[in-house]
């Protein structure tokens, strides 16, 4: 299980190993799934708004995506 701090801004981290199982990359949508079968709320990558924006974001994501990233900013 992974777990995450909520901020004074209601902002959550989402976990790396998390974030690799989803295929998530800075700028994606993420949507809440609320299962009204079980009461639990699940979490998919969501669509992207923009196609253009996505491929422009895509190509800014990997300057800011490394270990030392993930480290100096894990703990926020």
């Amino acid at each position: 299980m992974y777990s995450s701090r909520l901020t004074s801004k209601h902002q959550a981290s989402i976990p790396r190993a998390v974030r690799e199982a989803l295929g998530l990359g800075a700028g994606d949508r993420v949507q809440f799934v609320f299962s009204e079968d079980d009461g639990r709320i699940y979490i998919e990558k969501g669509a992207a708004a923009d196609p253009e924006a996505a491929a422009l974001e895509a190509t800014l994501a990997p300057e800011w995506d490394s270990e030392e990233d993930d480290h100096a900013f894990g703990g926020l």
